[in-house]
């Protein structure tokens, strides 16, 4: 490992080089398709191989590994100083009693399970039990209902599902929500706590029903063609969609995960993961790689924020995973632990085969401080993997290499699928094919065949660029998405998606996001949501989560007005130029749909209730506005 210096990290520490080390070495399945060109420019990539025999059933594993090693840990929580656990064995008797009990209420698709908890493993419990009865059930953000004002969302969610059973982890927490949305004929089960006016089940009672004499027929009898579960998205609108997610999804994309990441077939995955189960990435990917290699889950009761950053670290000082997942603001909260536990480090690095992050770009100091830190730990960097996909793919669609990965390319199709690039507005907008895409959104007709063009490839909405023009063979990189796209008045594009990743570079550590403007006008605007933790670097003194004192901070401003300057100097053109600004004041809304839970930005949602606000940055008469020449 050379010992050349490096430029210092997030954290202000001077940390070793790591790009000089060694790659691990990992078992890995490499994307490789075949190219067909069309006349009109659009490019079909089809992956030469199939995929393997997949189980019929998410659930066939749960029952494979219960005989197999029924010991085994699958799913783990806190409780206290330890670790309440759940084996494979004990997972399946607690569903096989769900399940009686969700049969015996005649749940179905019609009548489905909707869950109002965080990841738990009652959650877990209620959830493979609607499976193994064949009764879809959908999780629903908790924001939904601890963090949202008026319940608007929550409110469509029931009125789309027409749930038959809603579980809450903690009927206390959540009951202004239920008393707001669940129909009064609904029945409201809980593992704990009381709503006023209701009745509420304990969910003892649901695991001390008796067996269904028709239980193992029933399970029998779903298909890869059923539906599995129900998760949510949300459009423009902010109006809530639900995905249909069916057994083939599920299961045909474990296969394709389990043939690319190769490694995972060696030994069961270890998981320390927080990644929220209402979303695919942490409640299709993560819950089903564990299940379907034999795994083991420990649920991590901390997030990448202030005060919940220490809980993950130490469930990291216990618990080493052998692969790793999270997104970028994630691994950058993790940097300053890295830097100062030895012990830490090296736990986490012990037995570590990859990380894998999405959801954004991941920055070039924080990829290159966990490069350093892995070549510290074992002499090696330990690969980290990304790739392109969305709720409605399960999500696995495209992925990158050990070797070519790096923040912004996507790679190529996985095994199994295909992508069709077609123009649009100079850009290739990606389409998705294969037994891992969504048959549609459930009662919504119309928008389910506008999902789809006249091939039956899924619009995902997103563009890529080839890597080499001339060789295709060497993946694609992420363009932005095509909605997001706009022409200044001298009728130039922007492309939103590089020209926000490359602002949020240049402006690190002060920026957590931006929404790009300008549609109609002479340049390009921006609407700046500061990153908390990265301003306090500028002032240490800032209080702790006071937006409008970050956004009016001298210091704060003065810095972030020198790299604007910098960034626009920098700029080629009036669609890469940012010449003015204004820093958000206040948190932007979920109940508007301007972000999601994850913390993920609608810039639509964005710009469309902060209009006044961006005329009057444009007319120079807002207060909070940084313009330069």
């Amino acid at each position: 490992m050379s010992a050349a210096p490096h430029p210092r990290d997030a954290c202000g520490a001077s940390v070793e080089r790591g790009d000089k080390a060694p790659l691990r070495q990992i078992a890995f399945g490499r994307p490789d398709v075949t190219i067909e060109h069309r006349a009109d420019g659009t490019i079909y990539l089809r992956s030469r191989s199939g995929i393997d025999a997949y189980a019929p059933r998410l659930t066939d594993r749960l029952y494979h590994f219960a005989r197999e090693a029924p010991e085994r840990v699958f799913m783990a929580e806190r409780q206290g100083e330890g670790w309440r656990k759940v084996t494979y064995a004990g997972m399946l008797d607690a569903a096989r009693a769900v399940a009686s009990a969700l049969m015996a209420r005649g749940l179905s698709a019609e009548r489905p399970v909707v869950i109002l908890s965080g990841n738990a493993v009652d959650h877990a419990l209620v959830a493979f039990g609607a499976l193994l009865a064949g009764a879809p059930f959908c999780p629903v953000s908790p924001a939904y209902s601890l963090v949202s004002r008026d319940y608007g969302k929550l409110a469509a969610i029931m009125a789309l599902l027409t749930p038959g059973l809603v579980f809450a982890d903690d009927a206390t927490a959540f009951a202004d929500a239920l008393s707001a949305t669940v129909p009064a004929d609904v029945e409201i089960a809980a593992s704990r706590g009381a709503v006023e006016g209701r009745v509420v089940t304990p969910l003892d009672a649901l695991l001390a029903t008796p067996e269904h004499p028709e239980l193992d027929a029933r399970h029998a009898a779903i298909g890869p063609d059923n539906i599995a579960k129900f998760l949510l998205t949300s459009g423009s609108t902010g109006r809530p969609k639900a995905v249909i997610n069916t057994q083939r999804m599920l299961c045909a994309n474990q296969v394709m995960l389990r043939d690319t990441l190769a490694f995972l077939k060696e030994e069961p995955p270890v998981i320390v993961d927080w990644l929220p189960w209402n979303h695919t990435f942490g409640g299709n990917h993560n819950i089903g790689l564990t299940l379907y290699n034999g795994g083991s889950l420990y649920l991590d009761d901390g997030r990448p924020l202030p005060g919940g950053i220490e809980a993950t670290v130490r469930n990291l000082r216990e618990i080493a995973p052998t692969v790793y997942f999270n997104v970028p603001k994630g691994y950058e909260s993790l940097l300053p632990y890295f830097r100062d536990d030895a012990s830490l480090r090296k736990t986490f690095f012990s037995r570590l085969q990859a990380m894998f992050f999405a959801g954004a770009g991941l920055s070039a100091h924080v990829w290159d401080s966990l490069d350093a830190f892995a070549a510290m730990e074992t002499g090696a960097r330990v690969p980290i993997l990304t790739g392109l996909g969305s709720t409605e793919t399960a999500p696995f669609f495209m992925s990158v290499t050990p070797e070519t990965s790096r923040s912004g390319h996507v790679g190529l199709p996985v095994a199994g699928t295909e992508a069709k690039l077609v123009p649009v507005n100079g850009k290739l907008e990606v389409r998705a094919r294969g037994p891992n895409i969504m048959p549609g959104y459930w009662r919504e007709p119309d928008l389910s065949a506008k999902a789809f063009d006249e091939e039956g490839f899924y619009r995902l909405g997103d563009a890529v660029r080839p890597v080499d023009p001339d060789n295709l063979h060497a993946g694609f990189d992420f363009d932005g998405r095509i909605a997001e796209d706009f022409k200044l008045a001298s009728g130039t594009w922007v492309s939103v998606g590089p020209l926000r990743a490359r602002f949020i570079a240049a402006c690190a550590p002060l920026v957590r996001d931006v929404v790009i403007a300008g549609l109609n006008r002479d340049a390009v605007a921006a609407l700046v949501i500061l990153d908390l933790d990265g301003c306090r670097e500028v002032n240490p003194r800032l209080p702790p989560g006071d937006v409008a004192a970050a956004a009016a901070d001298p210091a704060v401003r003065a810095a972030f007005r020198q790299r604007l300057t910098a960034f626009a100097a920098a700029a080629t053109g009036s669609a890469s130029r940012v010449s003015r600004a204004v820093l958000l004041e206040t948190p932007l809304s979920i109940d508007r749909g301007e972000v999601t839970d994850k913390g993920s930005v609608n810039q639509r949602a964005v710009l469309e209730h902060h209009a006044a606000l961006i005329e009057r940055l444009y007319a120079g008469a807002e207060p909070a506005g940084i313009a330069i020449d």
